[in-house]
């Protein structure tokens, strides 16, 4: 059955339309032909404008000092938000870079900065190798056949941040479960419970753990990046508490979500397409241009929203001082104005200006880790792939935020 335009809006705003691919980009396909600003009013939230085009996409992205991240960088209901709200009023709620606007967003992000640049990943990538090695060997002693989302994908990125952040690797586990619940707690499976105040208490748990790290880490430092967020200083004074752990959340958790999302993903395209895996396989030197290919697939961001400090004209649509737009990442990474064929995986798709790591001054500070973690695995994985194929039937999970399949089941034969 064909959706309607308003059905195509109304997509965006549910979970468990991301889980279903063809369908969600059935949505999206239209609302780029026929609405690319689309109002949207859907039960339970705020209405907002969702935007689907690249080129809008980037528009907004760009003026950052007219469309903030505050008071809304994600999306979720009306009573989320109200809740959150009073949570921020009260000095307790999550603030990430994710919703900061300048000039503190600059001043908090420069403190992680130098852990992801260049030289620093440089540094790092021979220890990314060694665990890529491992978790190829670990598919070895499963005996040919697993869920490569849940037992490998998952653990590979998990253990490169958490290693990086300085964490005990007895904590791992926990560290997923919380990451699980926080970025699926629309999904039946990973929810912690269906209320607000039980989604709430997943981001207290987390700052509870964090602060004991932080005081750990301020009595005695170490040269991890956990102790470098510890002791920061903002004009002479350190992060408060949940400033603190709220940069280790997003660090500990999109830090590896985004990217098992695209490892997971990137199989799955290459089983799909069994063209693109054998020509791959016989043209290495093709990698780089396939991992940003595996990144625009999956596109594990799924939106951020914006709000407006001023009536903005966008597409002929005036977006309204006050109103909030939606993002589509997903979409603007299938724009048919911006990619031949985008509905083709192509591992040697190039140009390739995907937006999964967004735009501007807010564009990923781990990026150039995501793109090391991809490639290190599939470099390791793909000289040793004899054979492989789906055992089951992939599940996506259910959220408007941050994901991708959470099964994979496949059969497989390694060196």
């Amino acid at each position: 059955m064909t959706l309607t335009l308003d059905e195509a809006g109304l997509a965006l705003a549910d979970p468990k339309a991301y889980a279903d691919d063809r369908r969600f980009h059935e949505a999206l396909a239209r609302l780029r032909r026929e609405s690319p600003v689309h109002w949207v009013e859907a039960p339970g939230y705020t209405p907002f404008w969702g935007v689907t085009r690249h080129e809008d996409v980037l528009e907004v992205e760009r003026n950052h000092q007219l469309f903030l991240n505050a008071p809304r960088p994600i999306l979720g209901t009306a009573e989320f938000d109200a809740l959150n709200r009073e949570r921020v009023e009260q000095g307790i709620a999550l603030r990430t870079l994710v919703h900061m606007d300048d000039p503190d967003h600059r001043v908090i992000r420069a403190i992680g900065a130098d852990w992801f640049r260049p030289r620093a990943m440089r540094a790092l990538e021979p220890r990314v190798r060694e665990l890529a090695k491992r978790y190829v060997d670990r598919m070895v002693d499963l005996g040919g056949e697993c869920d490569f989302a849940r037992e490998v994908a998952v653990h590979f990125p998990l253990y490169v941040i958490l290693s990086l952040l300085g964490l005990p690797e007895s904590d791992f586990d926990r560290m997923l479960k919380l990451t699980q619940e926080l970025f699926g707690g629309d999904d039946d499976e990973f929810q912690r419970g269906t209320t607000n105040e039980e989604k709430l208490q997943v981001l207290l748990d987390f700052f509870a753990y964090f602060q004991g790290l932080t005081a750990e880490r301020r009595r005695h430092p170490t040269d991890d990046l956990a102790s470098a967020i510890a002791n920061a200083r903002v004009d002479g004074e350190p992060l408060n508490d949940f400033d603190t752990a709220s940069y280790y959340v997003i660090i500990a958790t999109a830090g590896h979500d985004t990217t098992s999302a695209t490892i997971t993903g990137g199989l799955h395209a290459l089983i799909e397409h069994p063209d693109q895996l054998e020509r791959l396989q016989k043209e290495p030197e093709l990698m780089p241009l396939a991992v940003d290919e595996m990144i625009r697939w999956v596109t594990p961001v799924k939106e951020f929203m914006r709000t407006a400090v001023r009536d903005y004209d966008l597409r002929g649509t005036t977006i309204r001082e006050g109103q909030s737009v939606l993002l589509s990442y997903p979409s603007a990474n299938r724009d048919e104005d911006v990619f031949d064929d985008p509905f083709r995986f192509d591992v040697g798709r190039d140009p390739n200006k995907h937006l999964a790591f967004g735009f501007g001054v807010h564009y990923c500070l781990g990026a150039a880790l995501a793109r090391i973690e991809v490639r290190a695995f599939f470099e390791e994985l793909l000289p040793r792939l004899g054979s492989v194929e789906l055992a089951g039937s992939p599940v996506g999970i259910a959220t408007t935020f941050v994901g991708g399949l959470k099964r994979l089941p496949i059969r497989y034969s390694l060196a």
